[in-house]
């Protein structure tokens, strides 16, 4: 039998091939990229689409379901710094204002606060209702407490020891005008 030898093979090393890391630096710079696709929505067939676009002007504003963020660009002006940043910070205000209402985390967050509110509305709603039903009740007794007192009939009371007294005229006429000022604030 007969023994031939063959050539080693040569294992490429990164310090022998430029190739190797400029591969490697060419994928971590596509994957550190931020993706371009930042307009999404829903088109009127139920599909998600995501672009870097903005969508066609047949999409409703509530199908939009994500967008670009803004960002303001530097203004250069050779005027003072005071009039050049109003009008830019007004012009950024009011680009940055619809597009922020209308993530989908916005319109979570409105909804919610509606919720609240609503909720809170039928809380005084509900507080309201009672204490009109309690000057109600009230103005009825005050009212029926005075005519009492009015018609002349004996009226007797319990004093702090429990013993029961029957009212004079500075009685009944001090019980008359407590009656009389509950009925004043009570009965509308």
């Amino acid at each position: 039998m007969r023994t031939v030898l063959l050539p080693r093979p040569r294992f490429a090393s990164a310090r022998s091939t430029p190739l190797l890391p400029a591969l490697a630096a060419a994928l971590l710079l596509g994957l550190a990229v931020p993706a371009h696709a930042q307009w999404m929505w829903r088109d009127a067939d139920g599909r998600v689409t995501a672009s870097d676009r903005p969508p066609p002007a047949t999409v409703a504003d509530k199908d939009i379901l994500s967008r670009p963020a803004q960002r303001a660009a530097p203004v250069l002006s050779l005027s003072p710094p005071a009039a050049a940043s109003a009008p830019a910070a007004a012009a950024s205000a009011a680009a940055a204002g619809p597009v922020a209402a209308t993530t989908p985390l916005d319109r979570e967050l409105e909804a919610r606060k509606r919720a609240a509110e609503q909720q809170q509305a039928a809380r005084q709603k509900a507080e309201e209702d009672r204490l009109a039903a309690s000057r109600a009740e009230n103005c009825r007794r005050a009212r029926s407490h005075a005519a009492a007192l009015e018609s002349g009939q004996r009226i007797a009371r319990f004093n702090a020891q429990g013993e029961q007294e029957v009212l004079d005229d500075a009685g009944r006429a001090d019980e008359l005008r407590r009656a009389r000022e509950v009925i004043a604030s009570d009965c509308r």
